[in-house]
């Protein structure tokens, strides 16, 4: 009772910040405003916890549960109110369409006036006006996704029409969630804008939030929609809707489409009365900071939930990750994601429905995007680094001002190649690279005196600086010849960007993440990776800017001596292509969180007790390298504290003891619940977030640390140790490599046994067992991954092995027997799985047994389970997904004491070859 009584005040509040007033049926008022909500409303046979009222007319009910209840199956409970109410109330002029079901921390919404109807989850109610719109028109919105006119715009490319006409199906089905891959080159915005004008037109949808995650994709997508002449129409998208880039914290009423970034969006929500625009100038991607804990997002009633009825998230790879998912969960809206590189992540949150997938190699095949080739060059300092002898005066560089400082080695400095223009620049080591890239040029670009336009990605900015100089002096060119992007260019560098694009100057550009996504670059015929990266996506997106083509004309305007683009060429410094990446968004440059990601947490006030340690450890550390001038100014900024003191701040403030007994005092018990010391927890770490309010304070902190030394090798003279271009044999070589490697380990380990001697039936393998080979296979000499081996099969012949975005552990046995050739196509795990299974499904239903909707939804889940885990027993009911649908007493209660047949059957159906 104690947690119904909590759910209903939850609601109660829920429902007053969301414009409803609440009212006792004893107290009942309609005439008090737009909408209200009248608690415990009598009906013929019994009452609705909440009916709501609009304009004096019943027009929809609220079931309320106790904090914890699930609400899948409240939904009936709901109809049967519907229906009383419509009985009691027959000559209203409205009929009651609209359902909620809520726990006041769970709500689902449903509107019966929509084809099969179905409850949806939504953040909180919402406004009176919102359903008053909803019901002023005479069609729903998913009545109208269902009479969208077929697609026939000649203009489209084939791609463009096949993600747009499976996109609509895929509304008109009803699904929330919706990821479209479309390879870098082939139009996804123009596809977005498409689609939006359609949705507009012909759905009636009320507004469109288009977003991204830096302002300039912002600007280029506005720059789009403006460009944008309707097919059927021929005028142009802004002379028929509205289109508001967000540029101040208020969303124009009458805009049919805004483009806002993330960040943004997040200010406004939070009800920030200015906005620092700097911080949308990076993508939280490139810097690490979109992988924190998701903001907190609290009900904002000036931003109803239905402000939006569709939002479509550009490059959805990184957007939508970790921090920034809150911020799309609070819209009731369809999710539209693009993008060219979906990981399996990617593909989970959009609930696996990927309407269409425009892959890069299709994009060639096509003539839409272009090929590379890869030109490798080594040295001996980047493969193993360098030693300056005990002796020797050597320059040490301020990170932020350059200053030079001098000093003599007492012992000998030591270098390990991964410290390379982090921690030590060794100029000679950039000039080799340099000097071999401009006299390799007749060979990687054949009868060609024009430097083709060139991309130089580096580690940080100061590497960018070092490439800079050092190229113009190895070329022997002034400053237009080569140039600097980064967001610490001074002036404007999308100006740069802009020229390197569109004029014959700059010929080569340096930059670190600026360019690396979401930018066209069509003459850009050569790309130099001086850094490494470990995330398949963020290397794929940094590939993407050489794969645009471009007409002969438009290319030889900028690179007269150019004939046309049929590839670009990837010249790898430093081994990028060679060693097997992760399919993560993730772009954290070390195992922890950037000292600046930490402090823009702080600065949101969302940061955990584990950063705030980190903060006070790394100001700690900083606070011992610093000289008195440096404290002093840091003393100034912040009002008189030292550093020391907000250390020690920051550790009161996340003191667990501390935590008790300050509960103890506010809540006057000697025990104080878990829940009141969370309370207290969570008020006080927000007391240490106040702290680092200042904007001058977290810059003035940031600047100390980012002022660490960097040393200077002008000592070590670098040599080339090789140079040429690399083919495909390299994929030969890995499946000769994995090939002996299963002669060899046959009878050692337990996975290649069972798959050996099974042929058709592999059970009996372990989960552990798979494991164990992929262990096996990653050591040295062999160095290789799941992944690695399935792009190699797949480049050595293509049409037998189907493409893998999910990359499971368990493909390892499709690896295998592909390998060993018990099976002629190369075929992702899960896909056998699924394949089975409903073959398995229909021979039950030919047999006469009929499974229900939910039924059907846990025999999937256990089908995924086995997929990933090649067994499922009664414990797996103890964990996620089955946990949260209900458990082992769920599935005891749908299927009843068949549940043990079933389990068993499908293991041994779902894992039979």
């Amino acid at each position: 009772m104690m947690s119904e009584r909590v759910a209903r005040q939850k609601i109660d509040y829920m429902l007053k910040t969301s414009g409803w007033i609440v009212q006792d049926r004893e107290e009942i008022n309609l005439g008090a405003g737009l909408g209200i909500a009248i608690r415990e409303f009598s009906l013929s046979r019994d009452s609705a916890d909440y009916v709501l009222f609009l304009d004096r007319c019943p027009v929809g009910v609220i079931e309320a549960k106790k904090i914890g209840h699930t609400l899948s199956g409240v939904a009936e409970q709901s109809s049967r109110y519907i229906t009383g109410l419509e009985a009691k109330y027959r000559s209203a002029s409205r009929r009651p369409v609209f359902s909620y079901e809520s726990t006041g921390i769970e709500t689902f919404f449903t509107d019966r006036r929509d084809p099969d109807y179905s409850s949806r989850h939504v953040f909180s109610f919402h406004r009176p006006e919102t359903l008053a719109d909803l019901l002023a028109v005479p069609e729903t919105l998913r009545s109208n996704l269902r009479n969208i006119p077929q697609l026939n715009y000649d203009s489209l490319w084939q791609c463009q029409k096949d993600a747009i006409v499976n996109l609509e199906k895929s509304l008109a089905n009803g699904n929330q969630r919706s990821l479209i891959q479309m390879a870098t080159g082939s139009g996804k915005t123009f596809t977005a804008v498409t689609f939006s004008y359609r949705l507009i037109k012909h759905a009636k949808a009320r507004r469109i939030l288009f977003l991204v995650d830096r302002a300039n994709l912002g600007r280029q997508a506005k720059k789009e929609f403006q460009q944008y002449v309707a097919p059927d129409d021929g005028r142009k998208f802004e002379e028929l809707y509205n289109v508001q880039l967000l540029s101040s914290q208020t969303i124009d009423p009458t805009s049919r489409v805004v483009i806002s970034t993330v960040q943004r969006l997040y200010s406004i929500l939070r009800g920030d009365k200015s906005f620092d625009e700097s911080s949308e100038e990076s993508s939280g991607f490139e810097d690490g900071s979109s992988d924190r804990i998701p903001v907190d997002i609290r009900y904002n009633p000036s931003i109803p939930i239905g402000e939006f009825d569709f939002i479509v998230i550009d490059e959805c790879h990184r957007s939508i990750y970790n921090k920034w998912k809150q911020v799309l969960d609070y819209f009731d809206a369809f999710l539209i994601g693009l993008t060219a590189t979906p990981s399996k992540d990617t593909i989970g949150f959009f609930s696996n429905n990927l309407v269409t997938s425009y892959t890069h190699k299709r994009a060639v095949a096509d003539g839409v995007n272009v090929g590379y080739h890869v030109y490798r060059i080594k040295t001996k300092v980047t493969e193993e680094g360098s030693t300056i002898e005990a002796g020797h005066v050597i320059e040490r560089r301020d990170r932020l001002t350059r200053e030079k400082i001098y000093e003599r080695l007492d012992d000998d400095y030591v270098y390990e190649s991964q410290q390379l223009d982090r921690d030590v620049v060794s100029p000679d080591q950039i000039r080799t690279i340099i000097t071999e890239f401009k006299d390799r040029l007749p060979e990687i670009f054949q009868h060609r005196n024009e430097i083709p336009k060139t991309l130089i990605f580096a580690k940080d900015d100061n590497h960018a600086e070092d490439i800079t100089r050092i190229t113009r002096e190895v070329f022997g060119k002034g400053i237009e010849f080569c140039k600097k992007i980064t967001y610490r260019t001074k002036g404007n560098p999308e100006n740069i960007l802009a020229s390197f694009k569109n004029s014959p100057m700059p010929r080569i550009a340096v930059t670190v993440d600026m360019v690396a996504t979401g930018t066209d670059i069509r003459p850009l015929e050569c790309i130099i990776f001086m850094r490494d990266v470990k995330s398949k996506i963020y290397f794929d997106q940094m590939k993407g800017r050489g794969t645009r083509t471009i007409k002969s004309s438009d290319l030889k305007r900028v690179t007269p001596d150019a004939r046309s683009k049929d590839h670009f060429v990837i010249i790898d410094a430093v081994g990028v292509c060679e060693h097997a990446l992760s399919d993560t968004h993730s772009m954290n440059r070390t195992s922890g969180e950037t000292f600046e990601s930490i402090m823009n947490a702080v600065a949101e006030g969302n940061a955990k007790s584990d950063q705030l340690e980190s903060l006070a450890y790394r100001l700690s550390r900083l606070d011992r390298s610093l000289d008195d001038k440096s404290k002093d100014k840091i003393v100034q900024t912040a009002n008189g504290q030292t550093i020391q003191n907000m250390t020690n701040q920051i550790l009161d403030g996340i003191d667990i003891d501390r935590h008790v007994e300050q509960a103890r005092k506010e809540f006057g018990t000697e025990s104080p619940t878990e829940k009141q010391i969370q309370q207290v927890a969570d008020k006080m770490m927000s007391n240490v977030c106040k702290v680092f309010d200042s904007k001058d304070l977290r810059k003035a902190i940031l600047d100390a640390g980012r002022r660490e030394a960097i040393v200077i090798d002008d000592k070590t003279q670098d040599v080339v140790t090789g140079s040429g271009f690399v083919f495909e044999n390299s994929a030969q070589q890995t499946i000769i490599d994995f090939e002996r490697f299963m002669k060899e380990n046959k009878d050692e380990l337990v996975a290649l046994q069972i798959i050996y001697s099974k042929p058709y039936n592999i059970r009996g393998l372990a989960f552990k067992d798979i494991q164990e080979l992929a262990d096996c296979i990653k050591t040295p000499p062999y160095n290789l991954t799941p992944e690695k081996l399935w792009q190699a099969y797949q480049n050595l012949d293509r049409s037998k092995v189907q493409d893998n975005p999910k990359k499971m552990l368990t493909d390892m046995i499709s690896i295998v027997r592909y390998a060993l050739k018990q099976d002629e196509m190369l075929v992702p795990f899960d896909g056998i799985v699924d394949s089975k299974f409903e073959k398995w499904i229909e021979t039950q239903e030919k047999d006469g047994k009929q499974f229900t909707l939910e039924q059907k939804e846990w025999l999937v889940m256990i089908k995924d389970h086995i997929a990933t885990s090649l067994t499922i027993d009664v414990d797996d009911f103890d964990n996620v997904p089955f946990l949260q649908k209900g458990g082992l007493a769920k599935m005891y209660n749908l299927f009843g004491d068949d549940y043990v047949s079933i389990l068993d059957e499908l293991q041994e159906v779902l894992i039979m070859q």
